[in-house]
């Protein structure tokens, strides 16, 4: 392949099956920059392992983005999402009450409500 950087607009718009060639093909040439590396390679050879190894990140970045995306079509009207698709927050966030659970209240408050409601009294004024 030899083409060293890789253009991340370029790969959205590719299927499955050309990017895990594209993968495999950048995985390829990195073990053999790496071989010529040890061998004793050129000062550009060296600089080159640098772009091959971030755009493989590139290409493994749409790969699991992509996955990502499906999985959550997949699950959309799904009762329970799995954990890496929920959202992440805080474990404070996480664990709190939800607006629907906050807004509630006990059977036992209601009743305390309607039999020992809030007292009013009258105020003399003086001027």
């Amino acid at each position: 392949m030899s083409s060293g950087k890789v253009k991340t607009g370029a790969l959205w718009s590719k299927n499955k099956t050309d990017l895990a060639k594209q993968l495999g093909e950048l995985k390829t040439e990195l073990g053999q920059l790496r071989t010529q590396k040890i061998a004793g390679g050129s000062a550009s050879k060296l600089t080159k392992i640098h772009d091959i190894r971030k755009s493989i990140a590139k290409v493994l970045t749409v790969i699991n983005a992509n996955q990502r995306s499906q999985l959550r079509l997949f699950y959309k009207n799904k009762k329970y999402l799995p954990l890496d698709l929920r959202p992440k927050q805080t474990r404070a966030i996480r664990r709190r009450l939800t607006k629907h659970e906050s807004g509630k209240t006990l059977e036992k408050t209601k009743k305390r409500a309607t039999h020992f409601p809030q007292r009013k009294y009258a105020i003399k004024a003086e001027a």
